[in-house]
C-alpha cells in the first residue's frame, strides 16, 4: 500500500506521486493546459490583485487533511486554486496538506473522463466537502460521464449546495464562481473563464499577441509620422 514517504537526507515527510493516469484522462490536459487555460487564469487572478507569492494554481498532486490521514482520504484534482497559502510548503510536501496550509483550497475542478466520471460526481464530491473546499466544479465535454456538461457546488454551512447553471442563448452553459469572481462557461465542448459584467473571456495568449502586434504597429506608424514631419520641416527650411 502506498504511504507518505520520507525524502533522503531530509526529515520532512512527503506525499507520494499520484498514480499513473489512465489514457482517457488526457482530457484534463487538453482542456486546461494544452491551450494555456490554467496559465491564463493564474495571470488574470494576479492582475485582479492576487499575490503571486501566495497564490496556487496547480494540479496533479494530492490533497489531504494531514500527512497521517493520507491512506484514509486523499484526492488529486485536475485543477486546484488556493489564495493566501504557502506554495513552497506545497512543493515540499508534494501536495496540498490542509493542516500545514491552515485552510482548504478555495476551488477545485475536475474534467470528466470515462474512468473518473462516476467518482467525480460521487465519492470525490463527498471528500471535497469533507475537506471544506469552498467550490467544487465539474466540466464534461459531452455530458456523457458526469450526467451534465457543467456543474458546481458551493460549501454552505459545511455542506455542498448546487451552484445555479444557466443556459445561454448560444447554447452554452454558465455558472458563477464566487471564489474566482468569474463565470465558468461550457461552450461548444470547451471550458472558458468569463468576466461577469462584460461577458468577455479573460485574456489569452492570442489576446496578448494581438495587443503586442497592435502596440508594435502603433510604434512603427508613430516613427513613420515623425520622419514625415521631419522631412516636411527640412523642406520648409530649405535644408
Amino acid at each position: 500500500m502506498t504511504t507518505a514517504k520520507q525524502t533522503e537526507g531530509y526529515r520532512r515527510l512527503r506525499l507520494p506521486d499520484i498514480p499513473r493516469r489512465e489514457p482517457d484522462e488526457v482530457t484534463a490536459y487538453d482542456h486546461l493546459h494544452q491551450a494555456g487555460n490554467a496559465h491564463h487564469l493564474a495571470q488574470h487572478l494576479i492582475d485582479q490583485g492576487a499575490d503571486p507569492k501566495t497564490l496556487l494554481v496547480t494540479a496533479d498532486r494530492w490533497i489531504v487533511q494531514d500527512l497521517d490521514s493520507f491512506r484514509e482520504r486523499a484526492r488529486y484534482p485536475d485543477l486546484l486554486i488556493a489564495f493566501d497559502v504557502d506554495p513552497e510548503s506545497y512543493r515540499s510536501s508534494n501536495g496540498y496538506v490542509i493542516s500545514e496550509q491552515g485552510k482548504p483550497p478555495d476551488f477545485v475542478l475536475e474534467i470528466a473522463s470515462a474512468s473518473t466520471g462516476p467518482i467525480d460526481v460521487g465519492s470525490k464530491r463527498d471528500d471535497y466537502e469533507f475537506f471544506g473546499i469552498g467550490e467544487y466544479w465539474r466540466f464534461d465535454e459531452t455530458g456523457e460521464f458526469h450526467g451534465a456538461r457543467l456543474g458546481g457546488d458551493r460549501l454552505v454551512g459545511g455542506r455542498y449546495e448546487p451552484i445555479p447553471v444557466e443556459t445561454l442563448d448560444n447554447g452554452g452553459l454558465e455558472g458563477y464562481s464566487e471564489a474566482l469572481g468569474l463565470n465558468l462557461r461550457w461552450q461548444a465542448g470547451r471550458v472558458g473563464w468569463h468576466e461577469p459584467i462584460s461577458g468577455r473571456h479573460i485574456a489569452t495568449f492570442a489576446d496578448e499577441r494581438a495587443r503586442a502586434d497592435a502596440e508594435r504597429a502603433a510604434r512603427v506608424e508613430s516613427q513613420r509620422r515623425v520622419r514625415q514631419l521631419e522631412a516636411e520641416l527640412r523642406r520648409i527650411r530649405g535644408d
